[in-house]
């Protein structure tokens, strides 16, 4: 049974979510300002945290981005709706995906489960240790770690599945329809930037090869393709 933390200043809010993840199956936990979220969060007891923007003492966008420097923690960031700045820069701390409220009840529980079922698969595969490597970046599919140059890259669990995505297919076009359904387990929606915002995001970590070139390229319209030299 997955341990889901709430942080949430709306406790009414919490209240209902609380009622209705327990019926899914899940347990959860409260807390309605973000320093206690914080150290709910670094605590290790919980398999994902449900994370409100606006909070008082610590809005959420700190709450993530103190909690990136240490956990890697599955967060599903709560955005006011219409507020595409939120959700963009929710995305390039380190959030796992969004939901904007109002939200229903059932779409929030479909995210929940799409982001535990990859953080789940990764750790299925460690009876089975798989590694390979592309260029000079080493992936480790057991223990979902991957390193460049021998230095480990600190990638969220959207951003290692999608390295692995865009490696598997070293020097063809992965399309973006595709990567949607394979690394946030849903279709891809005209105006949902999730997509673009990871790889935006695993870019800056992958950085530059040593020639100056990029090692992710866009395809306008198409989707993206990691280049090979």
């Amino acid at each position: 049974m997955s341990k889901i933390l709430i942080i949430d200043d709306d406790e009414e809010l919490c209240e209902l979510v609380s009622e209705y993840l327990s019926v899914e199956g899940f347990t959860t936990e409260a807390v309605h300002d973000g320093e206690s979220g914080l150290q709910k969060a670094l605590s290790d007891d919980y398999e994902l945290a449900i994370l409100d923007v606006m909070l008082p003492k610590k809005n959420g966008l700190d709450v993530l981005r103190e909690l990136r420097k240490s956990s890697k923690l599955p967060v599903l960031m709560l955005t006011a709706k219409g507020d595409d700045m939120e959700r963009i820069v929710g995305l390039e701390i380190g959030a796992d995906d969004y939901l904007p409220k109002p939200f229903n009840p059932r779409e929030l529980v479909a995210r929940l489960r799409a982001v535990l079922r990859r953080v789940g698969d990764g750790e299925e595969k460690k009876v089975a240790p798989e590694t390979f490597a592309v260029d000079d970046i080493e992936v480790s599919l057991s223990g979902r770690t991957a390193k460049i140059g021998g230095t480990e890259l600190n990638l969220t669990a959207v951003e290692f599945d999608l390295l692995v995505a865009l490696l598997e297919q070293a020097g063809k076009i992965a399309k973006k329809e595709d990567l949607s359904q394979r690394v946030l387990d849903r279709r891809l929606s005209p105006y949902d930037r999730s997509l673009d915002m990871h790889v935006s995001n695993l870019r800056k970590k992958l950085g530059l090869r040593e020639d100056e070139s990029e090692r992710i390229k866009t395809i306008r319209s198409v989707g993206y393709i990691y280049t090979v030299v």
